[in-house]
């Protein structure tokens, strides 16, 4: 059982869909995949006992009522509020059967099954109605075969084929004091019941436990991946593929913002760009990041202010020509304030030498005294990035690959244009481009601890990019906060 809560993780991960296809067909259709090696399904299992309990802890078996013909009268039972105690796990296997499923054996699963039984004895000499507490100590092997399979929208697993094998059954009557004849017939009665009503509701709980890793899982996933009005739809195109050595899910990778879509249908996706040397893999389309990007500039998330010192800082950098005396003059005055803002859709493409990214940004700058820009111009860039992420640290490396400087403006008219265009130019590489920079680093990685990345033990991310996706490949240790908070959840 420990390994199944596992698997049953694993499967989680590869969850929800609202139209299944086959996994060529959805290829074209995905802009995110995930696949998740053996070794990541390995640990996983550490600590999912602790699930397993915890689902058990909840279950709850039907009472069960019958009679039986004794001598000259009738037994008439009942079994109430049989609970599971002491559930421990010895030996758990488990196997990815490729195209399969998974093959899962549980062997000396021990625990203790606690209720009450009420019975009634009736005959001509004799009318008897007693209540005694019984307990059952067990031993059981476990086998169950999942198959996986669209079905409401989501991946979900089919664990019908669940057998179990009691090796132990003893039963406890309270303080062992009751007449022999009435453990003598209730042994049978009670090893019958126990193993037709705890087959049923083991197998019941295994994939309810499924359903509740899915659905928690899938609210993790989507909290991490939505910010304010933008989100992405993570839902799956196809059903998980299993094989020998990995498990792997198809994501749609749509982005949403104010409740508008944006469409993926030539995703260049193909299995082949996936290997499996690290324990967790995602493949990333240029067709997710490009409207996330866009969303993003939609949604007011590029502009920025800067005064002060931060930009007398700014300007204290040295170029190789002088700044104009005009710019000179109102970065000297009382109160400057630079502000920059995207002023069209950006646009993102990825290549083996990295993400490139090109925008227009519209460049103000305003004196305390004046409503007018004493400045304005606009400056096409286009950027390469390459990103990393480190010590719980997301570090971005740009170089410029084009800068053009348009629609200038001054508040003193044309003087002088082509030195302060020739000036705004190297500015905006050797000082806009790094402050750009300096910024979206460290609010990008508060943004992903906001959503929790830094509880995550991840293990030398790489982010690889790749001509019109990019890779993100990692070793992880157990998340241990997830367990936490999904045992919080469960047992309220």
């Amino acid at each position: 059982m420990e390994r199944s809560a596992a698997l049953l993780l694993v499967l989680a991960l590869v969850n929800i869909s609202s139209c299944c296809l086959d996994p060529p067909a959805a290829y074209r259709l995905t802009g995110a995949v995930c696949r998740l090696t053996y070794p990541a399904a390995v640990v996983l299992n550490e600590k999912t006992t602790e699930v397993i309990q915890a689902a058990f802890q909840h279950a709850r078996y039907p009472s069960v009522e019958g009679q039986r013909s004794i001598g000259f009268g009738t037994v008439k039972y009942g079994f109430h509020n049989l609970e599971i105690h002491n559930l421990s796990i010895g030996k758990s296997d488990f196997e990815l059967k490729e195209n399969e499923g998974i093959g899962i054996s549980i062997s000396n699963v021990s625990a203790v099954f606690k209720g009450t039984i009420n019975y009634g004895y009736g005959s001509w000499l004799l009318d008897l109605k007693q209540s005694v507490d019984f307990e059952v100590d067990s031993q059981i092997d476990l086998v169950i075969n999942p198959k996986l399979y669209c079905g409401k929208g989501k991946v979900a697993a089919d664990t019908s084929d669940c057998y179990l094998t009691f090796h132990k059954l003893k039963l406890l009557l309270q303080g062992d004091r009751e007449p022999g004849w009435l453990k003598r017939m209730f042994t049978d009665i009670v090893t019958f019941t126990v193993k037709l009503v705890v087959k049923s509701q083991i197998c019941k709980e295994i994939n309810n436990v499924a359903n509740i890793l899915a659905d928690f899982i899938q609210e993790q996933a989507e909290q991490f991946l939505s910010d304010g009005d933008i989100g992405v739809d993570i839902s799956v195109t196809s059903s998980p593929i299993i094989k020998s050595n990995y498990i792997e899910s198809y994501h749609k990778g749509l982005v949403i913002y104010n409740n508008t879509k944006s469409d993926l249908s030539t995703s260049i996706f193909n299995p082949s760009q996936l290997t499996e040397n690290r324990m967790l893999c995602f493949w990333i389309s240029d067709g997710l990041l490009d409207p996330l990007m866009g969303a993003a500039h939609h949604d007011g998330r590029f502009i920025r202010n800067i005064s002060g010192t931060q930009l007398t800082e700014l300007f204290q950098k040295e170029l190789s020509s002088a700044m104009p005396a005009l710019l000179n003059k109102w970065l000297s005055s009382e109160g400057p304030m630079l502000k920059a803002r995207s002023v069209s859709v950006p646009h993102l493409w990825t290549t083996t030498e990295g993400t490139y990214v090109r925008a227009v940004a519209g460049v103000e700058l305003l004196l305390n005294s004046q409503d007018i820009p004493a400045l304005y111009f606009e400056t096409d860039v286009e950027v390469v990035v390459n990103a990393s992420y480190a010590e719980k640290k997301l570090t971005l490396k740009a170089s410029a690959e084009r800068i053009s400087i348009t629609n200038i403006s001054t508040s003193d008219g044309p003087t002088e244009m082509e030195n302060l265009r020739s000036y705004l130019k190297e500015a905006v590489e050797k000082m806009g481009i790094p402050k750009v920079i300096s910024y979206l680093e460290p609010e990008l990685t508060a943004l992903m601890d906001e959503q929790g990345l830094y509880l995550f033990d991840l293990i030398n991310p790489e982010i690889l990019p790749q001509d019109g996706y990019v890779i993100v490949q990692l070793d992880f240790g157990f998340p241990q906060h997830l367990l936490v908070e999904f045992l919080k959840r469960t047992l309220n």
